[in-house]
């Protein structure tokens, strides 16, 4: 393996992939991402953490985060998953991306090691990150959770705060058929001593957390019960959002203009505060000036994110029951002729929890992935039928993008969504 192409399609096809394989590529232990970190000299006890767990919203809170870290003059690393373009947006120390030369290094040096431990991607990609991060010697990572919590590969970390956004139902086959059962999963990130910062409060999991917390000695706070936001003007590219605390107003300009913002931003907000209080100096003109160019500062996209104008078309990658009530009403603000849909799900995605409160009068075209975990375009508008939705069976993504473009008359909206990988494709395919 010489090139970057070659050691990504290395780890592509060598590792047992979520994205790609789904519940047969979750290892549920940290067996093997302890076994490769022990092997690079535990890069993780290099540099200090914050640990961001939940359903939705962990991405956004993350970004944001390290934007206002990177901004306050602190060296910062960014762990996300997944990507949509490249796979080095998984990986970003201060907004930019890690270097292909250290992607190729990393995985000539320890390829090895690799096969001896027999990690899934995640657990290898975990481990490159914190290798990086170290030997970037970044002074804070921001390090977000891939799926659940107590048995994530992340969770070998000490984190100066833990951030626990929200808990909704995705992955039941993994986390559990209830809330209480994923909130547990959640709830194992809270580790001793250590801050803990609910984004939003919800009178079935709030007791789980609490006494989590108090097993470990943890300080808990609950954001929404601090602070309370409220949307004081949105636009395509922006919303102006007022944050009370006691008697006091701050009105802060987002780049992130989904209406979902105004829950995470609690959590994102209560976390500086618990900075502060651990004495990292993070000044208001730091978290003003983050908040506004989050886009910018790291690179991230599909949150709500405007693509063009003309025709006009917006993504987003929510994708489970909690995802799509987002954003329902993120559409329910809008003012629009024809909704077009481009839509894809994966095999394993409980639809029951998601076609019933997509809306009725929209048009779908319905498109498959290209990864062999991707629902059949065909099999997903079967389902989508005895749900009253409508549409065309389009095939390939880019195809059904193409077929939503055509039916476009001005004044529409197309949006995209349902999956991420339908958004990555879209992604790929487009000039922004």
């Amino acid at each position: 393996m010489k090139t970057y192409a070659e050691v990504i399609d290395y780890l592509y096809s060598r590792l047992p992939m979520f994205t790609r394989d789904g519940a047969t590529a979750f290892k549920k232990d940290l067996d093997r991402t302890l076994a490769l970190c022990d092997a690079l000299g535990n890069p993780h006890h290099k540099f200090k953490t914050i640990h961001v767990a939940g359903t939705n919203g962990k991405g956004s809170s993350s970004h944001m985060l390290a934007a206002i870290l990177a901004c306050a003059g602190y060296k910062t690393g960014l762990y996300t998953s997944p990507h949509l373009v490249d796979f080095r947006e998984r990986i970003r120390v201060n907004g930019e991306q890690i270097a292909q030369k250290f992607v190729v290094d990393f995985v000539k040096a320890y390829k090895g090691l690799i096969e001896e431990v027999q990690p899934s991607f995640f657990e290898a990609t975990v481990a490159m990150a914190f290798d990086y991060f170290a030997k970037e010697n970044v002074d804070i990572a921001v390090i977000e959770v891939g799926l659940g919590g107590r048995l994530d590969s992340t969770n070998i970390i000490s984190p100066e705060v833990c951030l626990i956004t929200n808990i909704g139902m995705d992955h039941m086959n993994l986390l559990g058929d209830t809330l209480e059962e994923i909130a547990l999963e959640k709830a194992g990130i809270i580790k001793p001593r250590t801050p803990v910062v609910i984004s939003e409060t919800h009178p079935v999991t709030a007791s789980i957390f609490a006494a989590k917390a108090r097993e470990v000695d943890a300080p808990l706070v609950f954001a929404d019960k601090r602070m309370q936001s409220l949307r004081l003007e949105k636009g395509n590219l922006f919303q102006l959002v007022e944050i009370r605390k006691n008697e006091e107003n701050k009105v802060y300009k987002l780049d992130l203009t989904g209406s979902y913002q105004l829950k995470n931003i609690l959590g994102v907000l209560t976390v500086v505060e618990e900075l502060r209080s651990l004495g990292f100096a993070i000044e208001e003109e730091h978290v003003a000036y983050a908040l506004e160019h989050v886009q910018q500062l790291t690179g991230l996209q599909g949150r709500w994110q405007t693509l063009s104008t003309d025709p006009l078309m917006i993504c987003d990658t929510g994708h489970n029951e909690d995802g799509i009530k987002e954003v329902l009403k993120n559409l329910e603000e809008m003012s629009y002729g024809q909704l077009h849909v481009v839509i894809g799900a994966m095999k394993d995605k409980d639809l029951d929890h998601m076609l019933p409160y997509l809306p009725k009068e929209a048009y779908y075209y319905f498109s498959s992935p290209d990864m062999p975990r991707a629902m059949e375009a065909s099999e997903l508008a079967e389902k989508a039928a005895g749900y009253g939705l409508r549409g065309k069976v389009s095939g390939a993504v880019v195809n059904a993008l193409n077929d939503a473009r055509k039916a476009y008359h001005k004044g529409d909206l197309i949006f995209i969504g349902g999956s991420n990988f339908v958004v990555a494709e879209v992604l790929q395919h487009i000039e922004i």
